[in-house]
């Protein structure tokens, strides 16, 4: 190939990335569909369901969403009865995210999930959390971000930086 020439798309670390993306997608739409979720309402899910009452600042910062685009999702979710959206007392600028008792129930429902996509990969648990850990550097060299430890929040922990 001479200097001036392109990679062919398939030779493309972007492209590996996007078509699995899209793959992966394929997969989480089925699962997704009898609890009434796109994917990104369910990774916002997620997040309630591992901490309750938290601002919508926080939530965008878990999932890499912004204002604009995460305030519709939130919209539709509160529209389905999932969650309440209330102004913080303590601060009248942040807007704090509960899940509704419906949507508290619905985590139930959601648990078979993670195995049904693991399933659907064909890796070992141990591959994945190789695969995960080399997606999160990659994300955040990205981001310009330091390496972050691979560790789930403590129990009881507030996720809530603000």
């Amino acid at each position: 190939m001479a200097d001036d020439e392109l990679p062919r798309v398939d030779q493309q670390v972007c492209f590996a990335l996007y078509s699995t993306l899209h793959a992966v997608n394929k997969v989480y739409a089925p699962l997704l569909e009898p609890l009434g979720l796109t994917y990104p309402q369910y990774l916002v899910m997620l997040v309630l369901w591992e901490a309750d009452d938290i601002t919508v600042k926080a939530i965008g910062e878990r999932v890499y969403l912004d204002s604009g685009t995460l305030t519709p999702l939130l919209k539709r979710l509160e529209a389905s009865g999932l969650l309440a959206r209330a102004r913080d007392p303590k601060d009248e600028r942040q807007v704090r995210v509960s899940l509704t008792q419906k949507g508290g129930d619905m985590r139930a429902s959601a648990k078979t999930i993670p195995g049904e996509i693991a399933r659907a990969m064909g890796r070992s648990p141990e591959d994945l959390k190789a695969v995960r850990k080399e997606l999160r550097r990659i994300r955040n060299a990205l981001l310009g971000k330091r390496e972050k430890p691979d560790k789930p929040p403590k129990a009881g922990s507030r996720l809530d930086p603000g």
